[in-house]
């Protein structure tokens, strides 16, 4: 079902016929033009850096609200977690149960793709994946649809899990070649998680990857046995992210169940908590390194895993950057997953002992979750969350929204084997947030910028103009990326929701930025003499 406003008549009827049958080809995927914005994290890197400069230090002052436009939905509210895409002058984004395209010169709606009312989990949607003229979502109640980019027809629609089975479908799919990677989320009741493949064409399934292993497969004798993997769980809940001269995938795998009660699942637990390199066409594993062995404060590692080219010890090297969230930043080598750096990036982290000869974490005993319960930061949180961070290549510096805070850990079921939730965790702290800069070759931050009154992660973008767009509540602002310093700020109507982005259309940069039920495109106005 499509449900079309008289204004997204006018706009299709206006808008050019060349410009809604333009298909995004994979070299413009592949080599990510800057005046696009063509995948959840603009490119194939999860940089969410661009290269535009028309917006910079010097005008940014001027920065002004050139449109904002609100979506409603047939039935339940809308709040925007979606990334949206920019392609050939069209935005397309979704909540859960919707997607829409819009003209990106007047946010006008073009059209909107309602989903039937189901009963899956509507957590949130991370946006759309997009193939020629085709757009591919995922469902709350864990189908992947296919949509006509050009008029929002549905092509088709597959079951990827039950839902009965209490999965859940986030995930903005990713598309590598001739392939639609898509994740699975949940409620980790027992259900075993999956990174897969679908063919663009038909949704066809060209290959599943279990993130725990059966028996004879390696990684199996981290588990005292084959039941107990199989119901680990480890979600794929957020987008990953690709090498393609190394044609590698990179992907984080979400916490082990039971959750927070770890007593009948002893081990390491792979491949939960990790970060995988994965071959995309065949979903065989290359390499894996795990942040958390053995989680038991329901972390995970499907935080954004960022590549960048860069210099260790003198050396040139590909490296892959997470900012975790348990606490701690990782440099690897995306060749191989070899430890490069493994340092903490907030100050109240108290859960682990050191760091190991591998570069992992070394659990402190002390801080496992108890039945009296036990004082623990980073919090079920974590650190940080799905918000979006981001590298400059101009800086050198990574970027990513913190909390600090302490919650108890309690285990609520001490059977030798607990299933589901075994426990919970209970904020007992105020949290602190920041915004923070982190050297990848020492893991120092460089600059930090203290959020008052606290708030969540925040989500990030950095330009060749030498700006960092984030926000903080309902204040959507722009740093210096060098030094933290504030240049220019605007308050919104709600808390953006959603990663900001920036394109190029008739010569003219924009920034967009989603809150709630709204998008808010911004462009530099300029001063009347």
């Amino acid at each position: 079902m499509r449900s079309f406003s008289l204004a997204a008549a006018i706009s299709l009827a206006t808008l050019s016929a060349s410009a809604l049958g333009q298909a995004l080809t994979q070299a413009t995927l592949l080599k990510a033009p800057p005046e696009s914005w063509a995948s959840y994290n603009g490119d194939y890197s999860g940089r969410r850096f661009s290269a535009l400069d028309q917006i910079n230090q010097s005008n940014v002052g001027n920065l002004s609200l050139a449109w904002t436009t609100r979506f409603i939905a047939d039935y339940g509210g809308v709040k925007i977690k979606a990334t949206p895409l920019l392609v050939n002058g069209i935005l397309y984004f979704t909540s859960p149960n919707s997607v829409w395209a819009a003209d990106a010169r007047s946010g006008r709606e073009l059209w909107h793709y309602q989903y039937p009312r189901n009963t899956g989990s509507a957590i949130g949607n991370r946006g759309v994946g997009m193939y020629g003229n085709w757009l591919f979502f995922e469902s709350p109640d864990s189908h992947l649809i296919s949509l006509d980019a050009r008029t929002g027809k549905e092509r088709w629609r597959i079951e990827i899990a039950d839902p009965k089975l209490d999965y859940t479908s986030t995930v903005a799919p990713v598309i590598v070649g001739d392939h639609v990677l898509i994740g699975i989320g949940g409620d980790h009741l027992d259900n075993p998680g999956f990174l897969e493949s679908r063919d663009p064409e038909t949704g066809a399934l060209q290959w599943r990857w279990w993130t725990t292993p059966r028996r004879g497969e390696p990684g199996i004798e981290t588990w005292p046995n084959e039941q107990a993997a199989i119901h680990g769980t480890g979600q794929t809940w957020l987008p990953g992210t690709y090498d393609p001269a190394l044609n590698l995938y990179y992907i984080g795998v979400g916490n082990p169940n039971p959750v927070i009660a770890g007593q009948g699942r002893k081990g390491d637990n792979l491949y939960t908590c990790s970060i995988v390199a994965l071959n995309p066409d065949t979903g065989k594993l290359v390499w894996y390194f795990q942040v958390s062995p053995h989680d038991t404060h329901d972390w995970d590692a499907a935080q954004t895993p960022i590549l960048f080219d860069g210099t260790i010890n003198g050396q040139p090297r590909k490296l892959l950057a997470q900012a975790s969230r348990n606490g701690y930043f990782f440099v690897l080598d995306r060749t191989n997953g070899s430890h490069i750096l493994t340092r903490p990036y907030i100050d109240t982290l108290n859960w682990s002992k050191g760091i190991n000869a591998k570069g992992q974490p070394i659990p402190n005993p002390d801080k496992e979750p108890r039945t009296d319960g036990v004082l623990v930061s980073p919090t079920s949180n974590g650190a940080t969350n799905w918000p979006a961070p981001s590298f400059s290549p101009d800086t050198g510096l990574f970027y990513v929204g913190t909390v600090s805070a302490y919650s108890l850990f309690y285990v609520t079921d001490d059977d030798d084997f607990p299933v589901g939730w075994g426990g919970r965790d209970l904020n007992v702290s105020n949290d602190a947030s920041s915004l923070i800069a982190i050297d990848y070759k020492s893991g120092n931050i460089v600059w930090r910028h203290e959020w008052p009154g606290g708030g969540g992660p925040s989500h990030i973008l950095t330009t060749a103009g030498k700006l960092l767009f984030t926000h903080n509540q309902n204040y959507f602002i722009a740093f210096d990326p060098a030094n933290g310093s504030i240049l220019w700020h605007a308050g919104l109507a709600a808390a953006p929701s959603a990663g900001p982005i920036t394109y190029l259309l008739d010569g003219k940069q924009y920034i967009l930025v989603p809150a709630a039920d709204s998008l808010y495109a911004f462009t530099v106005i300029m001063a009347l003499n």
